[in-house]
């Protein structure tokens, strides 16, 4: 059992949790409790580390049987996660690797991410976008880390379900699939067609911009259309997260209606 913070297997878990750069020179994350335990693939599980609490539970024990798992202190578990209320099991995670041919199936439907720095806007925008069948999001490299801990968690699972590429140039890939045959609309303030008025049940994407600043000027300037959510009251604009569900779900009625 690891009874000491100072053990190099808990601080690799620590620096796992606090730095990207760690996490992409290893090809590791860190997912936490019950929920993301179940929902990752076995294959991709590298380590499970439980608290002592956590196998008091038999059938939590049980469930254990199939995996090689060390144990850690409760007080050194508490200490080396990024949950304030511990669930007491954690696994190191080998990261799911995806090409941009990935995402680009037949009558895709995608989310086009610029600059996304909310890690909750993330992870709802793959959990929702799981839920309205999006076939991939694809994000700028000044996007939040997808493997955030916080987005881990926000995404309750679909991190593993949903393919994702992070470009370098998003411009470029924006150019890229467009010349696929897949519309690209933006969510924009100069818009004047409704969201719901296009036709989605061919390959579209939806570009969603910067929670502040919204879409740059370039790369608004990429979409074949603006369209607008319209706004009743004073709001002039919605959260990034919600915008990306209306319109994911949008397609969704509309291809469920064919």
């Amino acid at each position: 059992m690891i009874t000491s913070s100072s053990n190099p297997q808990m601080k690799y878990i620590v620096q796992l949790n606090k730095k990207a750069k760690t996490r992409y020179e290893q090809r590791v994350f860190v997912v936490e409790g019950v929920k993301m335990w179940q929902e990752t693939p076995a294959e991709q599980i590298r380590k499970i580390y439980v608290s002592q609490c956590f196998l008091q539970d038999p059938d939590k024990q049980r469930r254990l049987e199939q995996y090689d798992y060390e144990v850690v202190a409760d007080r050194v578990f508490q200490r080396v996660c990024d949950t304030k209320t511990p669930q007491g099991i954690l696994c190191l995670v080998k990261m799911p690797e995806y090409e941009l041919k990935d995402l680009l199936v037949e009558k895709a439907h995608l989310l086009i991410l610029e600059d996304i720095q909310d890690p909750g806007n993330l992870g709802t925008m793959l959990r929702t976008g799981e839920g309205a069948g999006i076939t991939g999001v694809i994000m700028s490299r000044g996007t939040v880390d997808v493997f955030h801990p916080k987005v881990i968690r926000s995404t309750m699972g679909s991190l593993f379900r949903v393919p994702f590429y992070i470009t370098e140039n998003l411009s470029h890939t924006i150019a890229s699939i467009k010349e696929q045959g897949i519309t690209v609309y933006a969510a924009h303030l100069k818009g004047d067609l409704s969201y719901d008025r296009p036709d989605y049940t061919d390959a579209c994407g939806f570009l969603i911009g910067n929670e502040g600043n919204g879409l740059s000027a370039e790369i608004a300037s990429l979409a074949d259309t603006f369209i607008r959510i319209p706004m009743e009251g004073e709001v002039e604009s919605l959260n990034a997260a919600t915008a990306a569900a209306l319109l994911t779900y949008e397609v969704n009625r509309q291809r469920r209606q064919e």
